[in-house]
């Protein structure tokens, strides 16, 4: 364990399907959390789509969480469709705009800002000066709050790992970045996952017996951390090792391994379409 001694406690906690998983199976797991009673799953199922592709029809499936009774479901919802920066996530996002919660308002009108959007520029204008329900009490704590965090480690440290994502190749990808939000964010958070998340960055092939050591960690923040990194190598070739993390104990590694197999089946799929549009000399 060159890259990560100290840090990886292998620790074998499922044995293999006899066979492969399916994506409607991975489909199904997803489903199963959008639609639980709880909503700490539910947002556990929204924020494991941030790592999915809408090439697998799952951008539906995100956009229609975003009438969920649950706040912190619906602010999810915005972060993860920040994300996926499409068409119609940003058109999911202007409908956010105008929820009546001012706290998903305002994320929503953060995100659009981000993606350069002027309707975002526009709301937090509004904010600003005031002529806005957005200037309630409430949003106005979540605010400071806001500022707060920003001179936090953990903070400053996805601000620095966000920074250093770069381009990702295949059309219609998230970079995961809720799901990483989501793990530092977490107070359980192992600093080995940690150090697991900042290693995901690098694709070098050296580092995947490292990676897929840190699957079976007894810490499920390790794990977790660890599906993450895998899913934005953006490798198919790993899908087998994901496979046994569809039966995990913990909801927030059972849902990102659900969402980066479906990720890593739509990375597949467009590489086969890359080849047999080479061939017919066409685009894919």
């Amino acid at each position: 364990m060159k890259y990560l001694a100290g840090f990886v406690l292998p620790f074998m906690l499922f044995a293999s399907p006899a066979a492969a998983p399916t994506d409607a199976q991975c489909t199904d797991i997803l489903q199963q959390a959008l639609t639980s009673r709880n909503p700490d799953m539910r947002v556990q199922g929204v924020v494991a789509l941030s790592l999915a592709s809408e090439r697998n029809s799952l951008l539906p499936l995100l956009i229609g969480m975003a009438g969920d009774k649950d706040v912190q479901v619906r602010i999810a919802v915005v972060a993860s469709l920040a994300d996926v920066k499409s068409r119609a996530a940003i058109e999911a996002l202007h409908t956010l705009l105008k929820d009546t919660v001012p706290e998903v308002s305002f994320a929503a009108a953060k995100a659009l800002w981000n993606l350069n959007d002027r309707a975002g520029e526009m709301a937090l204008l509004s904010i600003v000066e005031g002529d806005s329900k957005t200037a309630s009490g409430y949003i106005t704590a979540e605010m400071r709050q806001a500022l707060r965090l920003m001179h936090t480690p953990t903070t400053t440290f996805l601000l620095a790992v966000r920074q250093g994502i770069g381009f990702v190749p295949v059309p219609g990808l998230g970079q995961g970045i809720a799901s990483m939000q989501a793990l530092l964010t977490d107070p359980g958070i192992s600093g080995r996952a940690a150090a697991v998340l900042m290693l995901g960055k690098d694709k070098d092939p050296v580092l995947l017996p490292a990676l897929r050591d840190a699957l079976h960690d007894k810490n499920w923040t390790v794990r977790a951390a660890a599906v993450h990194a895998m899913a934005i190598r953006d490798d198919p070739s790993v899908k087998k090792d994901l496979a046994p993390l569809l039966e995990d104990e913990k909801e927030g590694v059972r849902l990102r391994a659900a969402a980066a197999y479906l990720r890593l089946s739509a990375v597949e799929a467009y590489a086969a379409a890359r080849r047999s549009a080479a061939k017919k000399g066409t685009r894919p």
